[in-house]
């Protein structure tokens, strides 16, 4: 009898999409397959059939996630993968396939691979982030890629530790277009609430490259079929009904339940437990025993590892694997031994008694420690085995060595949980301070930091306010570390209360002699100060901050405070003497990254505030290509690419802008870094003309961005900015006043490049909700609201009135901004006209001129193009008007910015107006050099005949087909023909619509009819 189905039955389909999405991938499309199912459901035999017919040039790499409960070293998936890479073409083959930057990826890769080099990272480069060890490996497999293809199998995800997950996620975000298939299999049964995995499967949902298989159970029918396969003859229906019913279909169990030689088939076993024994049980007593050894290890064991272990003679450990492998309850991997399946070694496990769990688990941890410094061992198995054996101290000495192993290599979650690990065992451990060489007070310190960098801030928060509660004022410089660091991890979940802590840290080390801790918290205290918009006070921090540095000899500190006096003074309209600070920042930082990044930073968005976008992205490109080599692009370096990308908008270039935009966010950083480049995609979709989906993201990540709401006034104008431009596109008055009248609350401070875009669409608001009706209020406490009012009664004028005086109150505090004037010309042009509503039409050819200037956003002058020709067109002035669409259209096509082109195209169906011949793309109004040619313009009045233009003023009146058939003394058939025409000429869907048409043409002379 077949103890495994020479066929896959259930799984053709599936099978078709591994082989299409595998020639897809050889076409240079890189594909990923993701494989679910519960236990035993086929994953891996489905994969190992497709793989037994891949292409024989193909590259196959195979990874295993590790069951050890939570201890799972990190990136095992991934070394086992790369080790055999480094097999099958060589060493010197895959360090070339390192790169042009090969020294840089060479190390990284050494995190990794020690073999390969010495993987000696410096501490400022592992307090980076694990970027340059992701990007070493994307560059290895890409290039190896362009000579063989590849496939990537990695098993068992829901046990993949998060350092594992957080490199897949980021291969397959960025790896693009090489000759590589991804095969990655989970148990769909073991995604338990808040598993990390289960965050994930939306984004992979959403990836056009990811496809999902999920693997149902057989039915009846198919079970049929599998267990002819297995036995060779079909079973009756009544045995077929037994199996059916103990296994539910599930093709492992199947296999299982049938493979084992049982009299009939009443006497299947009952339950999961058994069916998963059945042949563990048939086994002799010493291969029980090497077996339970085996499953102690895990789900793949080497052999000299067992060996080492094992107190059984070689000959004996010989034996009881070959019994066990001819009972199909282990397989041979390589050197290796894996049970069949994953189950049965839990099965097994399960059946350890305590004395030969502690006694198994205490020979692993002795093995493994005797082998420590060897690249396949990694301390936190070790640490899992000494947990297993109940050895307290053993256990807490492995935690220690692998938190500051996973940490070497950027395994935060691992390294934490290490951290955590020994925490809990200190009080356990009668020696732990002298083991441990640091107090608890200092481990607290340490593994809050980490988990901090594992993005689990909360648990940070709580960690070191245990660290503090543990440690006194009197120690001063420890406390003011903690406060300082507690700072930090509120600020990085838009938490408030930073500059509280950053003072106390202050009073704790007042009379300490000056230090360079003194004068980091100065300079963090600055920035934040900063940031929340509290200028004045940020200048005379950093210059405190800066006196300290100076005399402490610290440069990097100097540079700091240098920098961020340099950005508040730009705020303060001290533009010359903030411009000499950042000049004076740049030079103090040579020679540290971390200053230099900082520098690179703020002195981008300062070009690019000031209207100097063309330098901004000089100085932000530079640093972003630091940030990418030294390991930090999700941080400080997707900041710098923002630095790059808003220039870019800036200058009208929105295809390379918005490429770089989606790049950035693939990245996905974390949200003190990632709010901005989000803002920045709403307002570059909205731009766009695709306000549905503006919308859309602003509902999923108004939460996220909201954090940054409470600690940074630029996000809270940004945010109200873009948000109140959605609602308007939606026609939403009341909620876009709900959105900017952030720029009129109580705890509102003057930001002057941050306020003047919020101040013109907050102008824009401001006019339509006159033009439309809506009330705008603010209440005494400065809350505002809108809604619709029947009238213009002087009470609600008044509202109006005294925003608009508030708004202008601001609008003079920051209209010396450099870059002010055409935010200026566009807020009083919003508010022209004798209705101040936006209808002043010499307003709007001023802020047409002022929009053009070179300092200017790109965007704001095809806005206000189409609204100088939507004044035109409400004045009477139709034909200014189709000049001036049309100019808005060509300045609105050059940047690609949809909508206005369709807000023109509305504005033509209102009033009439006819695009040019040739439509949204053609030459039809051609630019010579900046300027824009007038075109020839028709009108929808040009292309009515003399009888049509007659029949529309008919229409106009109300008149029905009949009533006009008798006016004009023809048919009704043939006014029936001419009102056709004219709804097809029009444009229009309606005699309603052709009416309020016709209103806009030139009068006509009556109709009159004969007596």
């Amino acid at each position: 009898m077949q103890t495994t189905s020479p066929l896959l039955i259930g799984r053709e389909n599936d099978l078709d999409s591994l082989r299409t999405a595998v020639r897809e991938s050889r076409a240079g499309s890189t594909r990923t397959v993701v494989v679910s199912g519960e236990a035993g459901i086929g994953k891996t035999r489905l994969v190992a059939e497709f793989l037994s017919h891949v292409p024989a040039d193909t590259i196959v790499l195979r990874g295993q996630c590790i069951d050890l409960d939570r201890d799972a070293p990190p990136y095992a998936p991934i070394v086992a993968p790369l080790r055999a890479l480094v097999t099958e073409i060589g060493e010197a083959a895959v360090l070339e396939a390192t790169g042009s930057a090969a020294s840089l990826s060479r190390d990284a890769l050494a995190i990794l691979l020690p073999e390969l080099g010495e993987a000696d990272v410096p501490e400022a480069q592992r307090r980076g982030g694990p970027d340059r060890l992701y990007d070493a490996v994307a560059t290895v497999l890409e290039n190896v890629a362009r000579t063989r293809p590849l496939v990537l199998v990695i098993e068992d995800l829901h046990w993949a530790d998060q350092a594992t997950l957080g490199l897949l996620r980021f291969l397959l975000r960025v790896v693009e277009e090489s000759r590589i298939l991804f095969v990655l299999t989970f148990r769909s049964d073991e995604l338990g609430r808040g598993h990390p995995l289960r965050a994930w499967l939306p984004e992979l949902d959403r990836n056009r490259r990811v496809s999902r298989l999920e693997l149902p159970r057989l039915n009846r029918r198919q079970v049929r079929q599998l267990s002819t396969a297995l036995l060779g003859t079909p079973l009756d229906a009544y045995d077929l009904g037994i199996v059916f019913q103990r296994t539910d279909g599930v093709p492992f169990f199947i296999e299982e339940i049938l493979g084992c030689d049982f009299e009939t088939v009443e006497s299947f076993p009952d339950t999961l437990r058994d069916i998963l024994l059945a042949r563990y049980e048939t086994l002799s007593e010493p291969t029980q025993r090497i077996l339970r050894l085996i499953a102690a290890g895990g789900v793949r064991v080497e052999h000299e590892l067992l060996a080492d272990v094992s107190d059984a003679t070689p000959e004996s450990i010989d034996d009881a694997a070959r019994e066990a492998v001819t009972a199909r309850v282990l397989v041979v991997d390589d050197t290796a031994y894996s049970f069949r399946h994953a189950l049965v070694r839990e099965a097994i496990h399960d059946e350890l008694l305590p004395g030969e769990r502690m006694r198994f688990h205490t020979c692993y941890a002795q093995a493994l420690e005797d082998r420590q410094g060897a690249p396949s061992v990694d301390s936190t198995a070790i640490s899992y085995h000494w947990m297993a054996a109940h050895n307290v101290r053993a256990a807490f000495t492995a935690s220690l060595t692998a938190m500051a192993q996973a940490r070497a290599s950027f395994a935060n979650s691992t390294a934490a949980r290490m951290g955590e690990r020994a925490i809990e065992l200190w009080e356990q451990v009668p020696d732990a301070e002298t083991l441990a060489d640091r107090t608890r007070v200092e481990l607290l310190a340490e593994t809050s930091y980490i988990l901090r960098n594992a993005g689990e801030s909360e648990r940070a928060i709580a960690l070191i306010d245990e660290a503090i509660g543990a440690s006194s004022p009197s120690d001063a410089d420890i406390y003011a570390k903690l406060l300082r660091d507690k700072a930090s991890f509120l600020a990085n979940i838009g938490h408030t209360g930073s500059i509280e802590l950053l003072r106390e840290a202050l009073t704790v080390l007042e009379g300490r002699p000056r230090s360079v801790l003194r004068a980091n918290v100065l300079g963090e205290l600055s920035a934040r100060l900063m940031l929340e918009a509290l200028f004045d006070e940020a200048v005379a921090t950093a210059d405190s901050a800066y006196a300290e540095a100076e005399e402490v000899g610290s440069r990097p500190r100097m540079s700091v405070a240098a920098n961020i006096r340099g950005i508040s003074r730009l705020s303060l309209g001290e533009i010359d003497a903030g411009l000499a600070d950042l000049a004076l920042a740049g030079e103090l930082a040579e020679g540290n990254e971390s200053a230099r990044l900082r520098y690179w930073v703020n002195e981008s968005d300062a070009m690019s505030l000031l209207g100097r976008f063309d330098e901004a992205i000089r100085i932000a490109e530079a640093g972003a290509e630091r940030a990418r080599q030294r390991g930090v692009e999700r941080t400080s370096g997707a900041m710098l690419m923002l630095n790059v990308i808003a220039p870019l908008f800036s200058l009208g270039e929105s295809r390379r802008a918005n490429e770089m935009l989606d790049r950035a966010l693939e990245l996905d950083p974390p949200i003190g870094f990632s709010a901005h480049l989000q803002r920045m995609k709403l307002q570059a979709t909205l731009w766009s003309g695709d306000t549905a989906l503006a919308e859309k993201l602003l509902r999923g990540w108004r939460a996220p961005l909201s954090l940054q709401l409470r600690i940074d006034a630029q996000s809270r104008l940004g945010l109200g900015a873009v948000a109140g431009e959605i609602a308007l596109a939606r026609g939403n008055v009341a909620e876009a006043w709900r959105e900017v009248s952030v720029i009129l609350a109580p705890e509102h401070r003057i930001f002057p490049a941050h306020d003047l875009p919020l101040l013109a669409i907050s102008a824009r608001v401001l006019g339509c909700a006159r033009a439309s009706g809506v009330d705008l209020r603010i209440g005494d406490d400065g809350a505002t609201s809108g809604d619709r009012r029947p009238g213009t009664g002087s009470d609600a004028d008044g509202g109006l009135d005294e925003i608009e005086r508030r708004l202008r109150d601001i609008l003079a505090q920051v209209a010396g901004w450099p870059t002010a004037q055409a935010y200026v010309a566009l807020f009083e042009a919003e508010l022209g006209g004798p209705e101040r509503a936006g209808s002043d039409c010499a307003l709007w050819a001023a802020a047409v001129d002022a929009a053009g200037a070179p300092i200017a956003p790109a965007q704001l002058e095809p806005y206000a193009r189409y609204r100088h020709a939507e004044a035109l067109a409400a004045g009477g002035d139709r034909a200014g008007a189709r000049l001036r669409a049309n100019e808005a259209r060509l300045a609105a096509e050059r940047i690609d910015m949809g909508l206005i082109v369709d807000l023109v195209d509305d504005l033509e169906r209102r009033v009439g107006l006819v695009r040019i011949a040739g439509g949204r793309d053609s030459g039809a109004g051609a630019t010579t050099g900046d300027a824009i040619a007038p075109p020839a313009v028709r009108t929808v009045e040009d292309d009515l005949t003399e009888r049509e233009r007659q029949v529309l003023a008919l229409i106009a009146q109300g008149l029905s087909n009949r009533q006009i058939a008798e006016q004009l003394f023809i048919s009704a058939k043939t006014a029936s023909v001419h009102v056709s025409n004219i709804l097809r000429k029009t444009n229009t869907s309606s005699r309603t619509e052709a009416a309020y048409l016709a209103r806009s043409f030139e009068p006509i002379e009556a109709v009159k009819s004969d007596a």
